[in-house]
């Protein structure tokens, strides 16, 4: 039998709590999993939340599932720390990609996952039994298209320019717009303007604004005040911001 264990983030904005992660970590213990850039939160680890995630893991056998699929999307010029980066997480580390992410193709569902030889030989066993393999024209496709490292390098400054638009287009309003620093995620804290809980204020907020947002309650079970919003679309974006100003 296998059991998940929740470690919840630091208040501090769902900043990761290594402590909180250390002091989950039982003899039992076989694989922590941790997302960065983070969804839906857009928090992003830093180097020093790495280095501490290091030094918890180095004296146990965990292995780390590490989902990095944003990893072109961090913003105000810091670097996207990855578990490869070090070598105590990387001897341990199954790194998540995201072609679909990275390249504009999600409908595609075309990732990669690295990782030391020894677990690379072990993951296969079970991809070969998941999904065996990708159809081979949006390989081809996807291949053609990272010939050009532009095509990826520039996502950082492409994104960073949607989500300061989005967080200028509701400068203006009682919306509390929380730190996005990674994904192209930005979350609001709605309790300044309304005293619904944040499911109800997404459902007033599609029918009487015509803005869909979601509920940020729909991915925690401590509840929340926030509402989830995506920046991807600038057109969508500048719609939202007259609409919930008008």
């Amino acid at each position: 039998m296998c059991h998940c264990r929740r470690t919840p983030s630091n208040p501090t904005w769902l900043k990761p709590d290594v402590a909180r992660i250390a002091a989950a970590i039982t003899p039992r213990t076989r694989l922590l999993i941790i997302n960065t850039p983070h969804n839906p939160s857009a928090s992003v680890w830093t180097q020093e939340d790495m280095r501490a995630l290091e030094q918890v893991l180095t004296p146990t056998n965990v292995l780390l599932l590490s989902d990095e699929v944003y990893e072109h999307m961090v913003y105000d010029g810091a670097p996207h720390q990855s578990a490869a980066r070090l070598p105590g997480l990387a001897e341990r580390a199954f790194v998540a990609s995201s072609f679909g992410k990275t390249l504009h193709v999600t409908g595609w569902k075309i990732g990669s996952v690295c990782a030391p030889a020894a677990l690379t030989a072990e993951f296969r066993k079970v991809h070969q039994f998941n999904v065996f393999s990708v159809n081979t024209p949006m390989q081809h496709g996807i291949a053609e298209y990272m010939a050009s490292p532009a095509s990826y390098n520039g996502l950082s400054g492409f994104y960073q320019a949607k989500r300061d638009l989005f967080r200028q287009g509701l400068a203006d309003s009682r919306l509390k717009l929380l730190p996005s620093s990674g994904s192209f995620f930005q979350c609001v804290d709605i309790s300044a303007v309304s005293d619904l809980g944040d499911a109800e204020f997404c459902q007033w907020l599609t029918r009487e604004i015509g803005v869909a947002a979601i509920p940020l309650s729909a991915f925690y079970a401590d509840g929340s005040t926030s509402m989830w919003c995506a920046f991807a679309s600038p057109r969508t974006t500048r719609r939202c911001a007259r609409r919930w100003n008008a």
